[in-house]
């Protein structure tokens, strides 16, 4: 989907989004964040789709215009052309459950006249019975019940039946969210003031990546200060409102990848979060890491700093500076060919380093393998065996020049590091640098290095190969084994797995953290 947004106070021409699945739109209080989103509102004209728990909760004494296709256009429609089913709901909250219990009712009267007239259709599944369902996923103790055309509500800790008057803000906010979104038109752009307002941190994120897989069809529009969120949105664009000129109607912001590329003044913003900071390599826009790590990690806040020398740089920074700030961090670098001194070293610094090579051997664990296998409804345990077998057959072919690569990474650091003693002389320098090659000897540690990778092959040691193989096409190829077009569509279907949060998506994710020795 295509957006186009409000007018710059430089007078520069605004920026067009395109292909944008998430667009967040952050800053303080007073910045100007609802008139811009006004603004985006009346750009994208009959496909806006605005909610707010806030407003339907406790509505303002100034009522907003009524967008075609919103809750308040289609509870009018409703009172209109069912004179006798008026309903006199005077908040947004209760609209939308007359709406459900509308629909309701339609679908159980179809349902119906099909059976008297013999013809055999599948009972309905109706809105109301997605919202029911996912609501009390959130909250287990909790049930919904229909009773002479109302909804009414128990739990466990009481017997009685109740209406949503006495639900907690949370929980109406929560069925308001879910409801509102499945309501929504198609093709729409929802824009959610506020997605933070009355729902706990500890379910906010994980509660947006299901209802954002509800609507596949939609964009959303995020109108929030709270930072947090805006990092945890995984295909965003962030929009940074500055200031508003009420005079011109112009804004001053800025617009970036996602919340993790935002100016220095937003970021520091982290250090008032209440979430630990999680650093890691790569960027927003091209790299895996930043699009796996929120999902395996949801209780961090994630910020991609480009390379694993800038992660361990800004974590040891910030260990330095404990004593100045509450934030617990931690950083994640690929192992690539750390040896195992080097990686109990970064993981003594706080550095997180997983027992695969790279950050694409953790789609080849075998964990998300058999997962992706049984979403795809594919025999999880044929196809694990291709590919472990095509695995360890592509690393025996390339044995000897896998082992070549970690001798060289070897050498490397370990001249780095003895060439950084001090030396009295250049006498000194040179001698030591023709002891170098015996001292290092990289002829022994390559016979030795190739020993081990042959006991790998011979042992089918499928973890040991992931662990030190570094093959970027691999993944690929495994794509293809589990029936996929492209590593994309693997990478993809993963990802919306890991943003499901059910039985298979826990299943992944303990697979996966498992290789971090947490």
């Amino acid at each position: 989907m295509e957006l186009k947004l409000p007018p710059r106070i430089d007078g520069a021409t605004p920026e067009v989004l395109t292909d944008v699945r998430q667009v967040t739109v952050i800053g303080a209080n007073g910045s100007g964040k609802s008139r811009f989103c006004d603004a985006l509102i009346n750009e994208l004209g009959g496909k806006a789709y605005r909610i707010s728990a806030l407003r339907a909760l406790y509505p303002a004494r100034r009522q907003r215009e009524i967008l075609p296709g919103s809750i308040d256009d289609m509870f009018q429609h409703i009172n209109e052309n069912h004179p006798h089913l008026v309903n006199d709901a005077n908040n947004e909250f209760d609209k939308l459950s007359y709406i459900m219990l509308i629909d309701e009712f339609r679908e159980l009267m179809g349902y119906k006249t099909h059976r008297l007239m013999n013809e055999t259709v599948d009972f309905p599944k109706t809105r109301l019975d997605m919202v029911v369902k996912m609501w009390q996923e959130v909250f287990p103790k909790n049930k919904v019940l229909r009773e002479n055309g109302k909804l009414m509500f128990s739990n466990d800790a009481a017997d009685d039946k109740f209406t949503a008057i006495r639900l907690s803000d949370g929980e109406k906010a929560v069925l308001y969210h879910i409801a509102a979104v499945l309501y929504a038109m198609p093709g729409a752009a929802i824009i959610v003031d506020d997605p933070e307002v009355f729902i706990h941190h500890s379910t906010m994120v994980t509660l947006w990546n299901v209802i954002e897989e509800m609507r596949p069809d939609c964009m959303f529009i995020y109108n929030t200060h709270d930072v947090e969120f805006a990092s945890s949105r995984v295909d965003n664009r962030c929009v940074w409102v500055k200031a508003f000129d009420p005079a011109q109607k112009a804004w001053d912001y800025e617009v970036a990848t996602s919340s993790h590329n935002l100016d220095d003044a937003i970021y520091y913003d982290i250090l008032g979060s209440r979430k630990p900071v999680l650093f890691i390599e790569g960027d927003e826009e091209h790299s895996i890491d930043s699009k796996l790590y929120p999902l395996i990690f949801p209780d961090h806040v994630v910020k991609p700093l480009g390379s694993c020398n800038k992660v361990i740089e800004v974590v040891r920074s910030f260990g330095d500076m404990h004593a100045f700030h509450h934030i617990d961090c931690r950083g994640i670098v690929d192992r690539d060919r750390r040896g195992d001194q080097e990686v109990t070293y970064l993981r003594q610094k706080n550095v997180l380093v997983p027992n695969v090579a790279e950050v694409e051997n953790i789609f080849l664990l075998e964990a998300v393998v058999r997962g992706v296998c049984r979403y795809k409804h594919r025999n999880e345990a044929l196809v694990l065996n291709q590919v472990k077998r095509h695995v360890i057959n592509t690393f025996e072919a390339q044995l000897k020049q896998q082992a070549l690569q970690h001798v060289r990474h070897r050498v490397k650091h370990d001249v780095e590091v003895r060439i950084d003693m001090k030396f009295k002389s250049i006498n000194a320098l040179e001698d030591h640098m023709l002891d170098l090659v015996n001292e290092l000897n990289p002829r022994g540690f390559y016979d030795q290095v190739c020993r081990d990778f042959h006991t790998m092959v011979h042992h089918n040691d499928y973890a040991g190969v992931l662990k030190v193989f570094n093959h970027k096409p691999l993944l690929g190829e495994v794509a293809t084994l589990c029936g996929f077009h492209s590593k994309e569509d693997y990478i993809k279907t993963t990802l919306n797995i890991l943003k499901s949060d059910g039985p298979l998506s826990r299943s992944i994710r303990a697979g996966i953290l498992k290789i971090f020795e947490l």
